[in-house]
């Protein structure tokens, strides 16, 4: 399915999250500005999906590795950096969290994680529910970040997260971002850092 966020017209395979369809991949990138992804910066896309993070990011970031457990969504995000001719500055890598990226630090991560707390079903699932994301996203985020260094998590009413409880364990600190009343559900932007 061809779908347009922003203006922009992105592939969206199936098994893989829709950015536009069900709007936090969208309102995610709609708030990203040079002010939260600095010019020159290097970022990490978590769980990039269709790739639409990484694609906009790499409007200010010198360079982007985006990640993604589903390899449809891995080839997905391939696809989508060649349609937008970002390869040059966005590579695409299969993995768990911080697994592919092991030793690499980011000025920015950015993370739309699953919403739901449960065991995916299959790996299209992966993009809505994990038993224990956000204290594992929390606990590997600290040896990812450089100084100064933060992360951007688009977060929703719908659905049980402790992102924030397991970041704040883990000392950082979070702010409101940006905020969007949909009715039925509530998206939230969260900067965090240390």
């Amino acid at each position: 399915m061809l779908e347009k966020v922003q203006g922009r017209s992105l592939l969206v395979l199936p098994g893989v999250f829709n950015p536009r369809l069900l709007r936090s991949g969208a309102f995610l990138v709609e708030c990203l500005s040079p002010e939260l992804v600095p010019r020159g910066s290097r970022v990490l896309d978590m769980g990039t999906g269709s790739g639409v993070g990484a694609i906009f990011a790499s409007d200010w970031a010198d360079e982007v590795v985006a990640v993604d457990i589903n390899p449809d969504a891995v080839r997905c995000a391939r696809i989508n950096t060649w349609i937008q001719v970002r390869e040059d500055k966005v590579t695409v890598l299969q993995g768990d969290l911080f697994a592919p990226v092991a030793d690499e630090r980011f000025d920015v991560v950015l993370f739309n994680p699953p919403y739901f707390r449960g065991e995916p079903r299959d790996l299209s699932d992966h993009a809505w529910r994990s038993p224990d994301m956000g204290a594992r996203f929390a606990q590997g985020l600290a040896k990812h970040l450089t100084a100064g260094g933060h992360a951007l998590l688009c977060l929703s009413t719908d659905g049980d997260v402790s992102f924030l409880d397991a970041l704040r364990e883990e000392g950082f600190s979070t702010e409101l971002v940006a905020e969007r009343d949909l009715v039925n559900e509530i998206l939230r932007l969260h900067r965090a850092w240390r």
